[in-house]
Formats: C-alpha cells, structure tokens, sequence
C-alpha cells in the first residue's frame, strides 16, 4: 500500500506563518461536534464522526508545519455521564481511527502518545492504542497526544500520590520537590507545555484541561464547531498566536 507523503504538499502553506516562532506545543479542545449535527439535523453520531475528519486534516497540518505535540482532549473522565450509545459510539470512532489511520501516520513519522487513565477503556479501544503507540515509538516527528479518559484533577492527584509514595520508600526528600520533579510526574511527563490552546465552539472553558500545564498557554477560542476546523482555522490560530506578546509574568524592554 501506498502512502502520501505530507510534506509534499508542505510548499502550500500560506506564507504569512512565520516558520521560525511556530508554537512547539498546541493543544486543542474539540468541542461542539453535537450541535455541528443538531444544526444540520442529523444524529449527534454524525457529528463525532464529521470530528474525526477534522482530526486527520488538523494532525496532517500540525505535521507540515513542524509543530512538536498537539494534545487533543478526546474523552474526559466527565464524558462517561453522556448516554451509553454515545460513549459507545466516541469509543468505537477512537478504535476505527487508529486502525485505519496507523500506518499513514507511521509513515508520515508521527509518534502516537496517550495520556489519561487508559486501563478504564474498553478492551479494543485499549488494544488498538497500545499497538499504535508500540508501532510508532520510535518515530521522531510530530508527537500526536491523545487525552483519553483524561482530567485535569486527577492527574494532579495521581502525580502527588506517586511523589508520596517516592517520599514514604525513602527515594525522595520532601525538601526536594519542585516544579521540575511535579512535571516529570504528570501524564505529560518529557513534553513541552502547550503554547497555544484552542477551544472551538465559542465556550469559554477550560473543561478540566491540562490544568497544571497551562499555567502560561496562550488561550484561543474560536467560534467554529469542531468539525468546521480546518487548516485555515489553524493557520490564523497560529498567526495571531504569533502577534501575542509572551511576557510570562516579567515585562519586555527595548
């Protein structure tokens, strides 16, 4: 089977992107496939699916551009309240994404990446995730995070319990902790944090997101639903990310 290289299609970006301030780390919140489809009168289903689609044209630009991490908030710990189809549902677009999509993204060097509590997901889900991360662990391009069954809170909880229990065995001094050591200890650990996060869909929410590792992000929210967010969208996030003016917390002088 074939595969197309994306870089061959590389010289098509707009050239009002500066190649040289490029965010390493974009994060995106995928909001609003639901009423993508209720707007359109179709099941909500459609929407996620219509999601996916935007997924792959967003991780094909990511790659492109030469951008480090995109962190893409896929489920969260609160989705398992949504009704049981459409968890059903997001569960099997998860699986069918990474089987059918693996070996373009392989061969386009992205290396597969997940963060959340992962055993809680189905078997398949599982399986297939375990066996893209395998497959692409030593590519050395575009890391493709996926936050699956992922908080914000619990991650934090899940890092002060691991450092507990580093302290209890005697492996670590308290006096020790720091920033660094509390990263190394998140699901996030050996990443960049994110420059840049977006949130489609107009809704002015963190939604328990990489709380900790947003500390200094540049926040974008955009009014498109999710599945309407293509490579222009991106293309603009990141050229008014780059007229910000990043300071953080200490002042620029002339």
């Amino acid at each position: 089977m074939w595969f197309k290289s994306w870089n061959q299609t590389k010289n098509n970006l707009p050239d009002q992107v500066a190649m040289d301030c490029l965010p390493r780390h974009i994060a995106i919140i995928m909001d609003g496939n639901g009423r993508w489809a209720q707007k359109r009168a179709l099941p909500r289903s459609m929407g996620h699916r219509a999601g996916v689609e935007a997924l792959r044209k967003i991780v094909k630009t990511c790659s492109k551009l030469g951008i480090e991490v995109l962190t893409v908030y896929a489920f969260s710990t609160e989705n398992w309240s949504r009704p049981k189809d459409e968890v059903g549902i997001l569960m099997k677009l998860l699986t069918e994404y990474l089987r059918k999509e693996l070996e373009e993204l392989h061969q386009n060097n992205v290396v597969i990446r997940a963060i959340g509590i992962l055993n809680d997901l189905p078997q398949e889900a599982q399986h297939e995730l375990e066996h893209a991360v395998e497959r692409t662990k030593n590519n050395s391009g575009l890391v493709l995070n996926l936050a699956l069954n992922y908080g914000g809170r619990s991650e934090i909880i899940d890092a002060v319990k691991k450092m507990s229990q580093d302290v209890l065995e005697g492996k670590q001094k308290i006096d020790d902790i720091d920033e660094k050591l509390f990263n190394e200890k998140l699901f996030t650990g050996g990443l960049p944090d994110p420059d840049l996060l977006i949130r489609t869909s107009g809704e002015m929410r963190l939604s328990n997101f990489l709380l900790w590792q947003l500390a200094y992000t540049e926040i974008m929210v955009v009014e498109e639903f999710w599945p309407d967010f293509g490579e222009n969208s991106l293309i603009e996030a990141i050229k008014v990310y780059q007229k910000r003016d990043r300071r953080f917390g200490g002042i620029h002088t002339n």
